[in-house]
């Protein structure tokens, strides 16, 4: 079925118009099929084309510019993917995606890493043909997708069809803001704590008080690891990759300069079914770390009809050129909540497997709990 909008109509298409707009052309896969689940509540997972090249820098075509033009001017070498190809930390690579868009003027589209990758802390970007800016579609964009590929911790495996990112589609958008904000958490209390900082979005604060009897707090990533397959899920143990952190006496943790860090927030969380909501990076002007690489939160995250109850907000944590201190209950990020044009026919939860309902402090997918 074709998709078809009120003038008025604004806002995240759920599932089944994701589907639709498959069926209606306006998203494509040259000479393949798309997977059964490769459509998620909100979103649409992207998978890797068969090559990626490594490139000297990353870069934004802009305007009048193809991807494909830049990535001549600036590769290294090319690599197959096929069955298997090792991605190093340090490395930029390009890679052009098996998904293209022949999207309607009225919809336009986002992007962001997968929840698995941001935990892995591998950077991905997605840019598209004359784009003045990563992970953003204009509305109406006709052209192929590519995926930069940064790796910062852990060499990772990757095939064609790997899924690193993920695609959210909109027309307009409808960001809940002010008074309705207030009044949605009224309604739905989308964080458990009273008071809660609904400024330009619902605000997050990390959790250093510790989980359970050891007091875990988080997780340092080891540096000169193995490599990390990305589709091999339960495939590696915690201690050859990951250094416990415990709480402090002062309930605070200091940042490594370019360290990687798994943290939770002190909140529960949730997203009712009729929203989708992002993590949005933190201000620079008050701390100097990076949080949540993988922003997307779907309808249904954290909520007891879709088997989460609240769920904390995982926090993919990175410090910069020096080291700072974080202590218990600082804002570390906002959530800012988007109103869907429907709600999804399924909702995030254990009904479409989904790895992290319900979560507290959890690494991502690939290791053993």
């Amino acid at each position: 079925m074709p998709l078809a909008f009120g003038p008025a109509d604004r806002g995240v298409l759920p599932d089944r118009m994701i589907a639709s707009l498959i069926s209606a052309g306006g998203i494509r896969t040259a000479g393949q099929t798309f997977d059964d689940d490769q459509i998620q509540p909100a979103s649409l997972d992207l998978r890797l084309g068969e090559v990626a090249y490594r490139v000297r820098a990353s870069f934004l075509p802009g305007p009048g510019t193809s991807v494909a033009q830049r990535i001549d001017t600036i590769k290294l070498h090319e690599i197959t993917l096929g069955d298997g190809a090792v991605l190093e930390t340090g490395c930029v690579y390009i890679v052009p995606l098996l998904e293209s868009l022949a999207l309607p003027a009225d919809l336009g589209a986002a992007a962001n890493p997968k929840s698995s990758t941001g935990r892995l802390d591998v950077f991905t970007r997605v840019i598209a043909d004359g784009a003045r800016a990563f992970d953003r579609i204009e509305a109406g964009y006709h052209g192929p997708l590519y995926l930069e590929i940064s790796p910062r911790t852990f060499p990772v495996l990757v095939r064609e069809g790997s899924r690193l990112s993920q695609m959210r589609f909109h027309r307009g958008r409808d960001l809940v803001t002010g008074d309705d904000l207030i009044a949605l958490h009224r309604r739905e209390r989308l964080v458990d704590e009273a008071g809660a900082d609904l400024a330009e979005g619902v605000a997050v604060a990390v959790d250093l008080a510790g989980f359970g009897p050891d007091g875990l707090v988080g997780f340092r990533a080891k540096h000169h690891t193995g490599l990390i397959d990305v589709d091999r899920r339960g495939g590696y143990e915690v201690g050859e990759f990951w250094e416990p952190l415990k709480a402090s006496r002062q309930k605070d943790l200091i940042l490594d300069p370019d360290a990687f860090y798994i943290l939770a927030s002190k909140q529960a969380v949730q997203v009712p079914p009729d929203y989708a909501a992002e993590m949005v990076p933190f201000d620079p002007l008050v701390g100097e770390f990076r949080v949540h690489y993988a922003g997307f939160f779907d309808p249904g995250f954290g909520v007891a009809e879709a088997g989460g109850g609240g769920a904390r907000a995982v926090l993919e944590v990175r410090s910069h050129e020096v080291p700072f201190i974080l202590e218990h209950g600082q804002t570390v990020g906002r959530l800012v909540y988007e109103r869907m044009l429907a709600q999804p026919d399924q909702l995030y939860g254990e009904g479409i497997g989904s790895n992290y309902q319900a979560q507290g402090l959890k690494l991502s997918k690939h290791f053993r709990v």
